[in-house]
């Protein structure tokens, strides 16, 4: 083992004292300012009003049209299932390449309306076919304001964010409405 002496290093040139400005008094700093002025206040305001605006406009269903030819037909919504599907004690409930329908095990209770609540035909036959049928409805926007007319109906609106629902369904006209038949789901894009 080898021994390395110790030497006293003097200092080799001038030392200066590190000076960083504190950055969350710099934040608090602009924050003030920000204050005394007003803009923060506005600032409050243009957040909260885009906040709004965007919860009253959710993005809308694209490449979704007013109906103009009447159509009927069926989505039948089997899977092909990749990977076992487990309960949660962890026991197997659905195996690896099966094939599985959710009708077999859970019906399709209501009826589900899609429609634009920016169109007045629209909305007027949506709440004629929700009052005419027996079994209850569940309203979807594709477009339009739903809290406004949640308001105004009463009752729960639902928006069918950014159309994954209609896409999924291969619904391309408004109004639809979606009900059980068996095994699959018979939509009807209908005339407003």
């Amino acid at each position: 083992m080898h021994l390395v002496p110790a030497v006293a290093a003097d200092a080799l040139g001038p030392t200066y004292p590190i000076v960083e400005p504190d950055l969350l008094q710099d934040i608090r700093r602009s924050l003030q300012d920000k204050e005394r002025s007003g803009k923060l206040a506005l600032l409050q305001r243009e957040a909260v009003a885009r906040s709004e605006h965007a919860m009253r406009n959710p993005k809308p269903a694209r490449d979704v049209v007013r109906t103009l030819t009447p159509r009927t037909f069926y989505f039948d919504p089997t899977v092909a299932v990749g990977q076992p599907i487990t309960g949660p004690g962890g026991e197997i409930l659905v195996q690896a390449g099966q094939r599985f329908n959710p009708l077999d095990e859970v019906a399709l209770r209501q009826q589900l309306v899609f429609f634009d609540a920016r169109d007045a035909s629209q909305v007027a036959l949506a709440a004629k076919v929700i009052a005419d049928s027996r079994a209850p409805s569940k309203p979807i926007l594709v477009n339009g304001d739903y809290l406004a007319l949640q308001k105004r109906w009463q009752r729960q609106v639902f928006y069918d964010q950014s159309g994954s629902l209609v896409r999924k369904l291969g619904i391309r006209q408004v109004p639809a409405v979606v009900r059980q038949d068996g095994k699959r789901l018979r939509i009807e894009e209908i005339l407003p």
